[in-house]
């Protein structure tokens, strides 16, 4: 086994005396195709190194595997959770026949313990592979953050597309039959007295009318109908339908059949088919209005043909995410205590990402709680020449022993395959690198507050940001 480790370009510089060291506990694995040698979030208590075949580093984000990485003989892998003692953030899988020697920590930790040649290997390894892990990751936390934002705003924008198609087809039959009942209006002789009334009654019907529950507006109906039936109406009930919704008792149909008695069914076919377009014509613009709301909303959030760095409203930009985020957000309650503050010069889309990645993660945590009453608080406020902001929920809270590592790349309170860990580490590299501004967390169960302090004069490129931690 010793000269099988020698192979290994990470310990062909060691001494004799290190690699029989190395391989007096190493053992040899051996895997059939698609056969795991370990998973996401299992302990990382060993470091292989592949003498046969071929592993797929893969990681779950979101609902999609995303491949990190593919080894092959001579290489090294399973060392970064191995020398960190933490959860495995990835999964390895045999792609075919696989031979591995495995070394147990101890072994490991043993041989970087005496051997410097074996440490500045080591980590020239682990420097390569956290830059090209991140790398992959990053691209993978957009695509991912991209595709929840996309169905959400599907989601958003099929309800009043779906409005406006069941009005507009319902409408060119209505309208028909609009024109219908105001022809046969022009050919009954009115008074001028009574014209005077039948425009009010025309102009209230084109207005929406009272709002109203079923139950009141089904009873409403049966008080309607008996009335439109006394006086010659034809169809009573379709007829009821339209003047319940516009709010109509039985004392004003009484009152359409005394001022123009025989003609009456002709005038409140008009009247009830007046409602019905105009409320054809309400759900139309309503529903383009809608849209219309979703679009500038997501224009404003990205930004888009903007410059980089520009004039920011801090409040428009968490509005814009909530909108943007509403489809998760449905069932939990969104309290907003904004404060008078001043715009900003600052990276407009940058910062709608971190609230992204904050508003989010508050969703995440009190969907994990399983509490009814969950709330999001978002709050602003200005101090001294710098805009804070607040992000609060009533979740599970953060560990305590976890606080000092959140903004960690990699690390992640979710279970695995729930997120990459990058989400508060890209948070913190643009509030405290890109925008030299502060952010903390207090957290503890059943709330969590994320304090995020940006100048109000923007990055200041002369100064130096704070460690994490």
């Amino acid at each position: 086994m010793r000269e099988e480790l020698r192979a290994v370009p990470l310990f062909a510089d060691l001494a004799d005396h290190d690699l029989d060291s190395l391989a007096e506990g190493a053992t040899v694995v051996s895997l059939a195709p698609g056969e795991l040698l370990f998973s996401e979030g299992d302990d990382g208590d060993q470091a292989y190194v592949i003498t046969d075949g071929e592993i797929e580093i893969v990681k779950i984000t979101g609902e999609q595997e995303v491949l990190l990485a593919r080894r092959f003989p001579g290489e090294v892998i399973g060392e970064m959770a191995l020398l960190d003692s933490a959860p495995r953030m990835a999964s390895g899988r045999a792609v075919e026949e696989t031979t591995l020697i495995a070394i147990p920590k101890s072994q490991m930790d043993q041989l970087l313990e005496s051997s410097a040649t074996a440490a500045k290997a080591l980590f020239s390894v682990l420097l390569a592979r956290w830059r090209q892990t991140e790398a992959s990751l990053r691209q993978s936390e957009r695509m991912v953050q991209l595709g929840t934002l996309t169905a959400g705003l599907a989601h958003e924008l099929n309800n009043p597309a779906a409005a406006i198609a069941r009005a507009s087809g319902i409408l060119g039959p209505e309208l028909e039959a609009y024109g219908r009942a105001i022809s046969a209006l022009g050919r009954i002789g009115i008074a001028a007295d009574a014209q005077n009334q039948l425009d009010e009654w025309l102009a209230a019907a084109a207005q929406p009318g009272p709002v109203m529950g079923s139950l009141e507006r089904s009873e409403r109906e049966e008080e309607l109908e008996p009335a439109l039936g006394a006086i010659g109406v034809a169809e009573p009930w379709a007829v009821a339908t339209e003047l319940a919704f516009a709010g109509w008792g039985s004392d004003t149909v009484v009152s359409v059949g005394e001022a123009f008695g025989g003609d009456a069914p002709v005038v409140l076919g008009a009247i009830a088919m007046t409602r019905n377009v105009s409320e054809l014509l309400r759900e139309i613009n309503e529903g383009a209005g809608r849209m219309s709301e979703i679009v500038g909303a997501l224009k404003s959030y990205t930004h888009l043909d903007q410059a980089p760095i520009q004039e920011v409203d801090v409040r428009k930009g968490l509005e814009d995410t909530l909108l943007i985020l509403k489809p998760k957000l449905r069932d939990i309650d969104v309290e907003i205590e904004f404060g008078e503050v001043p715009e900003i010069t600052a990276y407009a889309s940058e910062l709608n990402q971190v609230w992204t990645n904050l508003i989010d993660n508050a969703a995440d945590a009190i969907t994990s709680s399983g509490r009814e009453d969950g709330m999001v608080t978002l709050r602003t406020s200005a101090d001294d020449g710098t805009v804070t902001v607040e992000i609060e929920d009533n979740g599970t809270g953060i560990p305590e022993g976890d606080l000092d590592r959140i903004f960690d790349a990699f690390f992640t309170t979710k279970p695995p395959g729930s997120g990459t860990g990058l989400g508060l580490d890209i948070s913190y590299s643009i509030i405290v690198h890109k925008h030299r501004g502060a952010i903390t967390v207090d957290s503890e169960p059943g709330r969590t507050v994320f304090s995020i302090r940006l100048p109000v004069a923007g990055p200041d490129e002369g100064s130096r940001a704070p460690p994490k931690g």
